[in-house]
């Protein structure tokens, strides 16, 4: 099944521990829509969603992946799906200019006044980069204000995978 990743999922690391058969397959577009880091996260912080724009000519850019139907339970827990999230079907624009169905998530509980964990961050932009999202597109990422945390240990749990 096509699972459309646009936050922190894009990092194949970061994804692959919780969804251990997700297969990228390209990059893909969502019209209409804008990446925010505006959803309350658990751990109090901003985390990403696609957001409806009011400019239709907007989009949020992420990657398609190919995931096991058997593995999407564990996402849908990963994500807090019904209480962080709630899924939406999307359809896509994939580099060759053909549309692409695919499931993703879309943040219930909104704050425009937090900020990300800068670890959260880099999960966005390391993962923008290594699939090769356009270049303007990961420097709005980059641009994004973002807090430390004040875990120390939740910073350094989560950044590990790339050690």
């Amino acid at each position: 099944m096509h699972y459309f990743a646009y936050g922190s999922n894009m990092s194949i690391r970061r994804l692959r521990l919780r969804v251990p058969s997700a297969r990228p397959c390209s990059v893909a577009t969502l019209q209409g829509h804008e990446l925010r880091f505006h959803k309350r996260g658990g751990d109090g912080s901003a985390k990403c969603d696609i957001h409806p724009a009011e400019d239709s000519l907007k989009s949020a850019i992420g990657v398609l992946f190919d995931i096991d139907p058997r593995d999407k339970p564990d996402l849908d827990r990963a994500e807090g799906l019904g209480v962080g999230y709630r899924e939406v079907e999307v359809r896509l624009a994939d580099p060759t200019g053909g549309l692409v169905r695919a499931f993703s998530y879309q943040a219930i509980e909104l704050d425009p006044c937090l900020k990300p964990f800068d670890w959260y961050k880099r999960h966005v932009l390391l993962g923008a980069q290594e699939n090769g999202l356009p270049p303007e597109y990961v420097a709005l990422i980059a641009a994004v204000e973002a807090i430390a945390d004040s875990d120390r240990e939740r910073h350094a749990r989560e950044l590990a995978i790339y050690l």
